[in-house]
């Protein structure tokens, strides 16, 4: 499971790591614009994501508009449905107007911090990247 964690918070950014660790490779970027590109790159590359984890609260670009990004390049690619790359939103945001705007945009999971190990591989397992 090649995996991208965004998170500009170095404490989440260090959990997430040691949570998913095992289970691949991993890559960081601190902002939406990093990941935008770190997604760019991979798809040149033709070394997909498995997984995105993403921050909704960033500097540059947040969350919500690096998800839109995201999803419209793989479109662009021809790559969607199952094939497209999990995406598992995070935040300290719980509140309803959040969570909505990012389900509506079809991230695929919506966690809210601090993470706790068990939801995420609750998540992890539900969307079928580990057993």
């Amino acid at each position: 499971m090649k995996t991208l964690i965004v998170e500009d918070d170095f404490t989440s950014r260090r959990i997430l790591q040691e949570f998913i660790q095992s289970y691949g490779p991993f890559h960081i970027a601190v902002n939406g614009k990093e990941a935008v590109e770190a997604v760019r790159a991979a798809l040149e590359w033709d070394e997909p994501y498995d997984l995105i984890c993403l921050d909704i609260m960033m500097p540059e670009m947040d969350g919500q508009q690096a998800l839109s990004e995201i999803l419209l390049m793989q479109k662009a690619r021809g790559i969607a449905g199952p094939d497209r790359v999990k995406i598992i939103m995070t935040t300290a945001l719980a509140d309803n107007a959040n969570v909505m705007k990012a389900l509506e945009q079809q991230c695929d999971c919506f966690l809210v911090k601090p993470i706790r190990k068990a939801k995420l591989m609750e998540a992890l397992r539900k969307l079928a990247l580990i057993a």
